[in-house]
């Protein structure tokens, strides 16, 4: 007898390349939406997965003050766009915390490599991020 196995609570959505910076803000305005509806107030780790379409996964939290990147080893590759996006210093480990007015710069840097998006909960940001954003 096969065990159930379990739907993943959010799935990945295919990625739209976003061509100008209201595009970008609409964007982060309905991901917004969609995390104040779909993750309770009580979780932590949430944010987005964009899933790189040359290889390799980045995951994004925003907070009011900073936007931290957990670029994971299969993408780091992508650091010098990063920083090329957005003019910040490459971390000395995977934890990126960028100033949140690089927001924009960052997904527009990003828009043509990315294959899907996923909203994510529980992903553990590392604590530097945790004391940043919290």
């Amino acid at each position: 007898m096969n065990a159930p196995i379990d739907k993943p609570r959010f799935r990945p959505v295919p990625w739209t390349p976003l061509e100008t910076p209201q595009d970008v803000e609409l964007w982060i305005e309905e991901h917004n939406m969609a995390m104040q509806e779909l993750i309770s107030p009580k979780e932590t780790g949430y944010g987005v997965r964009f899933t790189l379409a040359p290889g390799g996964e980045v995951v994004m939290q925003t907070g009011a003050d900073a936007v931290i990147l957990d670029v994971e080893p299969d993408a780091e590759w992508i650091a010098p766009l990063i920083i090329a996006a957005t003019g910040a210093e490459a971390p000395k480990g995977r934890i990126w915390v960028l100033p949140s007015d690089k927001l924009v710069q960052l997904i527009m840097g990003l828009s043509s490599l990315v294959d899907s998006t996923t909203l994510v909960s529980g992903h553990k940001f590392g604590t530097r991020a945790r004391n940043v954003l919290y």
